[in-house]
């Protein structure tokens, strides 16, 4: 998963997450301008979903590289991943269906 800022900002910031259902999420990848460009290219071809977050974004971009999130941060954090899951499951129920999303 990866927050960003909006697009129009000529301060992008973007952060990846990883979750394994284990503790907290990790911060894999942060950058500014044209390395947060990269990082949400790069998780788009990879099917990574990309939540545009900017107050989540600043905040996640304080966290060091493959530190957990802190625990202020769980909150906000939850809710993109539930929002994230519950994306999935509804791409999900329609490629059981049979419809294309």
């Amino acid at each position: 998963m990866s927050t960003k800022t909006p697009s129009s900002s000529p301060r992008q910031i973007a952060v990846a997450l990883e979750y394994d259902g284990q503790g907290a999420p990790r911060v894999t990848a942060k950058g500014r301008g044209e390395l947060a460009e990269r990082i949400i290219e790069t998780g788009r071809e990879h099917g990574v979903a990309i939540e545009q977050n900017a107050v989540l974004a600043q905040a996640l971009s304080a966290v060091e590289l493959d530190d957990q999130i802190p625990e202020e941060l769980y909150r906000a954090t939850a809710q993109v991943i539930a929002f994230v899951l519950s994306l999935r499951g509804e791409m999900h129920r329609h490629q059981s269906d049979g419809r294309s999303s």
